[in-house]
């Protein structure tokens, strides 16, 4: 069984069976993790991301699979063949013993109504059971179409012949069936596991099992796993796999196929698909976003670079168009253009696990306010205890810096550029022109910005050599100058 591939430098894919923090750390090439199926408990996501290493899964190559098996359970309890099997294979012959129930016509509660919830729920109906659901993010009008009835857990739990459970789990989810919801179940009531092992309290159902409340119980996941031993296991009417949800031959054909695909479409295109630790973007979605996540990252070059310090705060603002497009991936590169100055290895994947591991207060917004552009990205970055800001667009695809300190001006980004804050006075620009041309620099691009006439200014200067520091301290000699700094994208 395929688990896990990883794609070194975008050269080479080799195959694994586990991805643990030691491995990661052992991996220094390792760009792209990807887990065939849907589990990655076996991936050390936090480790990854840190490392800058996307992490990938295949959440839907195994959902028909999954699916199947958890009615495969609930036919297995209903007609009670685990404990049937047994008998007769022992040689007696116990047909009064093993009387079972038609699922025709009985209710089937479903708790998480999601990919795979909504496959058995399709099922379900199609051998003329009533299906009721319970899923907080299950719309009404998705319901509808489902065919299903959105209802609250307590209800599900009043009215449900049989519960099936297909939700992830969270803290809010941890022994979702437990001994005070179970007490509120129909007696009689048949209830699978094909998600999570610590969705039922085990021992719980343990006692209802024996009580005879439940009437039978079929898992294929447990609380530990490998379960070697359960306190579920000898319970009467009681069905266990080994979390086979997904061990058919066609899931496993569907998922490594799936998931050479999406480490393809990211070495070739960058798109990422069912990433656990980058926003995702759709090949569509990248060709659009390109453009914005490289303004994006070039902006948090430039304000870093010009506080020249680590960050205390950050600060990102979309304005207008780009304010309703997928901003996870522009965010993303941002944050990496800010940290890359002082973490030179840091990227998409990194950049926010960084962020968060070093506490640095980060504030997002999204403005609709009308500008002089389609849309504006706006950077800030404190440091020092005073906020360094630049704003930035797209023109004709490509990045434009069209304000510095609140003043306004239109910039192309270039290799080096030479940014001088100075006030605004006759002689200043020809004094910078000779010194560059002294010092044999060639000017590329020159871009001014003022806030009114003889007040402050800035000049951002693209220029074809790097300016030495000599340069750099002659050009800061002159009256003029309040700041000069090298900038380098």
């Amino acid at each position: 069984m395929l688990e896990v591939i990883g794609a070194y430098d975008g050269l080479a894919i080799r195959s694994a069976t586990r991805a643990d923090r030691d491995v990661i750390a052992a991996a220094t090439r390792l760009r792209v993790i990807a887990r065939a199926g849907i589990g990655v408990d076996n991936i050390d996501v936090a480790a990854a991301s840190t490392r800058g290493i996307v992490v990938m899964n295949t959440p839907f190559g195994n959902s028909i699979t999954t699916a199947e098996h958890a009615l495969a359970l609930l036919f297995g309890i209903a007609r009670r063949l685990g404990d049937a099997n047994s008998s007769t294979q022992a040689g007696k012959w116990e047909k009064e013993r093993f009387m079972g129930i038609e699922l025709h016509g009985k209710t089937l509660g479903v708790i998480g109504c999601g990919n795979i919830g909504a496959l058995v729920a399709e099922r379900a109906l199609g051998l003329r059971m009533k299906v009721i659901a319970h899923d907080p993010f299950l719309s009404l009008e998705r319901a509808i179409a489902l065919g299903v009835e959105k209802v609250e857990l307590h209800e599900l739990l009043a009215r449900a012949d049989a519960i099936t459970l297909h939700t992830p789990l969270t803290d809010k989810t941890r022994h979702l069936l437990d001994a005070e919801t179970l007490a509120k179940t129909r007696p009689g009531v048949l209830i699978v596991n094909a998600a999570r092992g610590e969705l039922v309290d085990e021992a719980a159902l343990r006692a209802a099992l024996d009580s005879g409340h439940v009437a039978g119980a079929g898992f294929d996941v447990f609380s530990t796993e490998p379960a070697r031993e359960n306190v579920l296991f000898g319970a009467r009417n009681f069905i266990a796999t080994p979390h086979l949800g997904a061990s058919t031959v066609e899931a496993q054909e569907k998922v490594a196929l799936q998931v050479a695909e999406q480490i393809s479409d990211y070495l070739l295109t960058g798109t990422v698909v069912n990433a656990l630790n980058l926003p995702a973007m759709s090949a569509d979605e990248a060709t659009r976003l390109a453009p914005f996540v490289a303004l994006a990252e070039r902006l948090g070059l430039f304000v870093t670079q010009l506080a020249n310090d680590g960050p205390e705060a950050i600060e990102i603002t979309f304005q207008g168009e780009v304010s309703r497009l997928n901003t996870r991936p522009i965010t993303a590169a941002a944050l990496t253009g800010i940290m890359r100055p002082l973490l030179p290895d840091v990227n998409m994947v990194s950049a926010p696990a960084v962020l968060k591991d070093k506490g640095i207060p980060f504030t997002e917004s999204r403005l609709d306010a009308p500008a002089a552009y389609e849309s504006l990205l706006h950077v800030g970055v404190l440091s020092r205890g005073s906020w360094r800001r630049v704003t930035g667009t797209v023109v004709a695809g490509a990045p434009r810096i069209v304000r510095v300190k609140d003043m306004a001006l239109e910039a192309a980004f270039r290799p080096v550029m030479l940014y001088v804050n100075n006030s605004d006075s006759p002689g200043f620009i020809g004094a910078l022109g000779v010194i560059l041309g002294e010092a044999q620099i060639n000017i590329a691009t020159f871009h001014l910005g003022r806030q009114g006439t003889g007040e402050e200014a800035v000049a951002i200067v693209g220029v074809d050599q790097v300016v030495p520091d000599e340069v750099q301290e002659r050009i800061r000699q002159l009256p003029q100058v309040r700041e000069v700094t090298v900038l380098r994208f």
